[in-house]
């Protein structure tokens, strides 16, 4: 790929990246009460999509086989557990992130 289409490509994905963050502030500027199918999606699309992070990620783990799923699981529990102490998506994810990469490189080889 040359270097002005790469170029073309990052522009894009950004505009549409500004966009999609700039449309909620548009669109509900704090003069009209939000729509109940929006506040609704609000409170229930963040768990669903977490659940679904959560069994695309342990979609391919031999369970049969050694290490069993003992680092993803023991990561999902540590991230799950950090969250609900801290209330912190950044640090939670990240330590869990941090502490799989860990883990599969160096305990569970």
């Amino acid at each position: 790929m040359s270097a002005e289409r790469t170029l073309a490509v990052i522009l894009v994905a950004a505009v549409c990246t500004f966009a999609t963050r700039v449309a909620p502030f548009l669109l509900f500027n704090g003069k009209k009460p939000i729509p109940p199918i929006v506040r609704y999606l609000g409170e229930a699309l963040p768990p669903a999509v977490i659940a679904l992070l959560v069994v695309y990620c342990v979609k391919n783990v031999n369970w049969l086989a050694a290490p069993h799923g003992a680092p993803e699981l023991l990561c999902i529990a540590v991230t799950a557990l950090l969250h609900v102490w801290k209330r912190n998506n950044l640090l939670s994810i990240g330590v869990g992130t941090v502490l799989y990469m860990f883990l599969v490189q160096t305990v569970f080889i």
